[in-house]
């Protein structure tokens, strides 16, 4: 069986010579095989071998006697070994979690933190017959195809060098090399669906063919690069699709519904929002009509305008209003305007006009500024002069007409006098706060994206 894997770490490249791999010890057969596998490879990758175990605060005596099991078996090989530990249970009650769920998410963040501080990979003992079970469950959740991909041979620094193997080659490797192990006795009943899968499912599936889990590894490969393949295209089309405040739906609604539901889905994945099939087909309806998704988790997906955006509850600050001699002691640059030129970009090359430009759009007249100027938010009444055309509207009609997304609108810093609006951001000064050139005096620059 060392072969075996010897060659399919090769095949996927899971090792690199002189790499540090922590091995994630229950003391169940799986992972004692693998620790006991990497340990008799390292010298020909000059492998770097530690351990972690985690305790998860459940089964009580027995954790301890795993824990226990773990640390003597490392000591004993003279191997590195590093031991988290939590109160799931109690951490569930509080997060709402199940403790199924808790304790995986607590356990690899403990991981990541020792990966963040030794370095390295995390080696787990995921095998064959765990994928299976994984595929299997998925198909009763409707995974579509990254479901049906089951478990990745590598994921960012975890690596999964058992994937090859079954769990009864397993045991039978612990047999051959006398190495003991524990057994965990919540693996043994069926009170969670993965134990009803591999005690009852499986055991059907392999009277009806005996290389289920080759099959199922199989099919879980062709899953996994159709799954990869729809991932790419999607980025591309979402990177075309991009605007100013999220995804024209207009550009999206082209493509062939299987990108568009991978496109959606990245969406959301790249928001942080929750990933569920019914809010994907939710959304993409209201793509086509116009509307809003509540995705729970305080993320909301909006279809207004044309443009799909994901925002969650906490996306922007509140409402804020400072007064503007304050502000601008710690924000905004200042500037002399002398001979009609800003005296910071007084050159003649070639980008000097563009340059002082795009600075007056933004500039001030501080001789303008007045004790009742304010840094703020919008409010009701306030009224903006378009600079080149003289036209005044108000502030929530030129909004509209910049398209700005409904739920941000609120958040938009703007430089005020009263109700009238000296300067925007994203769009510039107004005419009532334009800088005139003929005049020499001081400017302050206000940033185009503050918050």
């Amino acid at each position: 069986m060392i072969d075996r894997v010897r060659r399919f770490i090769d095949e996927h490249r899971l090792l690199s010579v002189g790499d540090s791999v922590i091995v994630a010890l229950s003391g169940g057969a799986d992972s004692v095989a693998l620790l006991h596998i990497l340990n008799s490879i390292k010298e020909e990758y000059s492998l770097r071998i530690s351990v972690v175990h985690f305790h998860h605060g459940i089964r009580g005596e027995e954790a301890d006697r795993d824990m226990l099991f773990a640390k003597n078996f490392c000591e004993s090989r003279d191997i590195p070994f590093y031991c988290g530990r939590a109160d799931v249970p109690a951490e569930a009650a509080i997060s709402g979690e199940s403790v199924e769920t808790c304790a995986r998410r607590l356990r690899y963040c403990y991981f990541d933190e020792l990966l963040d501080r030794i370095g390295g990979k995390l080696a787990t003992a995921h095998h064959r017959d765990d994928n299976a079970e994984t595929v299997l469950w998925n198909l009763t959740r409707g995974g579509g195809i990254s479901g049906m991909s089951g478990i990745p041979v590598k994921r960012g620094r975890i690596i999964r060098p058992l994937l090859c193997v079954s769990r009864e080659e397993i045991e039978a490797y612990c047999r051959e090399n006398s190495l003991e192990y524990v057994t965990d006795s919540t693996n043994l009943s069926d009170d969670c669906a993965r134990n009803i899968i591999r005690h009852r499912v499986m055991p059907v599936l392999r009277e009806l063919n005996p290389s289920v889990g080759e099959s199922v590894a199989r099919n879980s490969q062709l899953m996994r690069e159709a799954d990869d393949y729809f991932k790419d295209i999607s980025e591309k089309e979402l990177n075309i699709a991009k605007t100013e405040y999220g995804y024209s739906c207009e550009q999206l609604l082209t493509l062939p519904e299987i990108v568009l539901k991978y496109a959606v889905k990245q969406v959301l994945e790249n928001a942080g929002a929750p990933v569920d099939f019914l809010h994907i087909a939710l959304i993409m309806k209201e793509m086509r009509s116009g509307g809003a998704v509540s995705l729970g988790g305080g993320f909301t997906a909006f279809c207004a305008q044309g443009v799909l955006r994901v925002v969650g509850n906490n996306a922007a600050e509140g409402d804020f209003c400072i007064p503007f001699s304050d502000y601008i002691k710690d924000h905004g640059a200042r500037v002399v305007i002398r001979d009609g030129k800003l005296s910071l970009f007084d050159t003649d090359g070639d980008n000097s006009e563009k340059i002082n430009n795009l600075l007056l759009k933004h500039g001030i007249p501080c001789d303008i500024i007045s004790c009742n100027t304010v840094f703020r938010t919008r409010r009701a009444g306030d009224t903006f002069t378009d600079a080149r055309r003289g036209v005044t509207k108000s502030l929530k009609k030129l909004m509209n007409e910049m398209k700005l997304p409904r739920e941000s609108r609120d958040h938009i810093a703007v430089v005020a006098d009263g109700s009238v609006i000296l300067w925007m951001q994203g769009y510039g000064t107004s005419a009532q706060g334009r800088v005139d050139l003929s005049r020499d005096g001081e400017i302050i620059i206000m940033g185009v994206n503050h918050a």
